[in-house]
């Protein structure tokens, strides 16, 4: 804009008595001569004093050199296998490094092509490809969804009938979290939408606000359905391939066989372990894209360049405004989390894939993402031109705030505060209180009880519409209960008819399992995490009785 105003003035005022101003566009970074006739001069001071805020200097060498020796200690500080970050500034990559290992044990280092799940961080792509449809007027964020899926069907009529493109994108259309839906890994995404009919409301529509990644696998179905398109192909071609995002692939699946790739790792105690990577293809649009910090540099650029790639806009301006518009105040209440606690927002809301927050007078729009083993998040102050992107291959490591946050404080100069022991020392209680409370659950255990039965009179068939079937197998005085493919437990007897469920994946934890025994003498329920599943097999012979 700048650059078009001064090019006015000086071809209108080319060749007379002039004063010769020179600007810089912060947004291209290039510098222009205006040339002012003097029957011009007072409009051209007036231009230049209103633009005359001193732009700020680049970050210094030693600053970034300090940055860089601060993020190596913080991985080391929150024993993380291994580390990218990329930082955006006024159009250009100004830092951009990889830190540790792909995977604990082998000497391949992460670099910035290295890639990573980048998990919730997806959500922002999939609101962007539905604004390129809202674009060309193909959807209106407030049209029904029913007006693009016919057959999507809540649990509520109304809520079916009325709930909009923009509830699937804001945690906002009164469900509560389902993630059980896809983390085993066995339901397609058609499988899970088709269930969501099955899940009783947690709040009345648009009153509150309920994190839900399977409202955005909707909006992914939304995309294919106005543009005649899998969301995977619509944002291959439509975001990746013009932004140079080659190293990008929108699933797992597409990444599998490419190399330069991260790991998961759970830490137990001090020591790292390689863990299964998380099931997310069907929620893709949710998280499943897998990227490097090199390639969503790329991305963060579009973001802070309004939509725009080499001068080409992708998004209208007002398309990619309304992204970050925000369109639900995130409710307070309860202890609110450390990064919170820290950085001490007045207030919090969300967009159309955004948290955001004020942080130092500015807003920050900004997201997290998390899967089993992989952290990401990318952080925006759009008003400054700034942008940071992180990746990591240990679970929640949340030193990813601390990392964002001092990026901000570096470029926006503001006092140094050592995020990373501030924020570890927060977790460290948090976790401390975890420990605390499972010793209590643990206390709460009836020493000397027997299960009612015999344990294999507990083997059967237990369903539920939403939920669907698990399966309790009795072999060789043995219990195991099996959700699905992936998720298989051992069941410990606890006391009474509650067993707890030992999952073969570790990093699970442990659930508790009790069974309700009826009037027939026979176990006729199955309660897991609030679910009511009711048996619909027969238990098989008996083998012999169990302890």
């Amino acid at each position: 804009m700048l650059a078009d105003i001064f090019r006015g003035v000086g071809t209108w005022y080319r060749g007379r008595p002039s004063l010769v101003v020179q600007r810089v566009d912060t947004a291209s970074n290039r510098s222009f001569a205006v040339r002012t006739g003097r029957h011009c001069r007072a409009v051209a001071i007036a231009i230049v004093s209103l633009l005359a805020v001193p732009l700020p200097a680049q970050v210094s060498s030693a600053k970034l050199a300090e940055l860089d020796a601060y993020i190596s200690k913080s991985v080391a500080e929150w024993n993380v296998a291994g580390l990218a970050v990329a930082v955006v500034h006024r159009g250009q990559t100004v830092f951009a490094k990889g830190y540790g290992v792909r995977q604990v044990g082998r000497p391949e280092p992460v670099d910035t092509a290295t890639l990573f799940a980048i998990a919730s961080t997806t959500k922002a792509i999939t609101a962007a490809a539905l604004a390129m449809l809202v674009d060309e007027g193909k959807v209106r964020w407030d049209d029904p969804v029913i007006a693009y899926l016919p057959d999507f069907q809540l649990y509520d009529p109304w809520v079916t009938r009325e709930v909009t493109v923009r509830d699937l994108l804001t945690h906002r259309a009164g469900l509560p979290n389902a993630d059980f839906l896809w983390t085993g890994g066995d339901n397609s995404p058609d499988e899970i939408v088709r269930r969501l009919r099955f899940l009783r409301p947690a709040y009345s529509m648009r009153s509150s606000f309920v994190y839900q990644n399977i409202m955005y696998l909707v909006a992914g179905k939304v995309v294919e359905a106005a543009s005649g398109k899998p969301w995977e192909q619509f944002v291959r071609e439509r975001i990746f391939v013009p932004l140079g995002m080659y190293r990008t692939v929108p699933t797992q699946a597409a990444a599998v066989s490419m190399d330069n790739r991260a790991v998961p790792h759970w830490p137990r105690g001090d020591t790292l372990f390689v863990i299964k990577n998380s099931l997310a293809d069907a929620i893709a649009p949710a998280g499943a894209v897998w990227s490097s910090v090199a390639d969503m540099s790329r991305w963060v650029r579009f973001l802070l360049d309004s939509g725009r790639v080499g001068g080409q806009r992708l998004l209208s301006a007002s398309a990619w405004a309304e992204l970050f518009r925000p369109q639900v105040v995130i409710p307070t209440g309860g202890e609110p989390s450390p990064p919170v606690q820290l950085s001490r927002p007045r207030w919090r809301t969300y967009g159309l894939g955004w948290f955001q927050q004020d942080y130092a007078g500015r807003q920050v729009d900004f997201h997290t993402g998390s899967l089993n083993g992989m952290i990401a998040i990318l952080g925006l102050v759009r008003d400054e031109q700034l942008g940071v992107y992180i990746l990591g291959n240990t679970d929640h490591a949340e030193l990813r705030h601390a990392l964002m946050f001092k990026v901000f404080d570096t470029f926006l100069e503001l006092p140094s505060r050592d995020w990373s022991a501030q924020l570890l020392s927060l977790y460290r209680r948090q976790w401390a209180r975890s420990d605390s409370l499972a010793r209590a659950a643990a206390a709460r255990r009836v020493p000397g009880t027997r299960p009612s039965l015999p344990l294999e009179r507990y083997a059967g068939t237990y369903s539920d519409s939403l939920f669907g079937a698990v399966e309790v197998s009795y072999d060789g005085g043995t219990l195991r209960l099996r959700i699905s493919s992936t998720q298989v437990a051992v069941l410990e007897h606890w006391h009474y008819d509650t067993f707890r469920a030992r999952w073969e994946d570790w990093w699970r934890g442990t659930s508790q399992v009790t069974f309700v025994i009826g009037s027939s003498g026979s176990a006729e329920r199955l309660e897991l995490g609030g679910h009511v599943l009711r048996r619909v097999a027969t238990p098989p012979p008996p083998r012999g009785r169990g302890a």
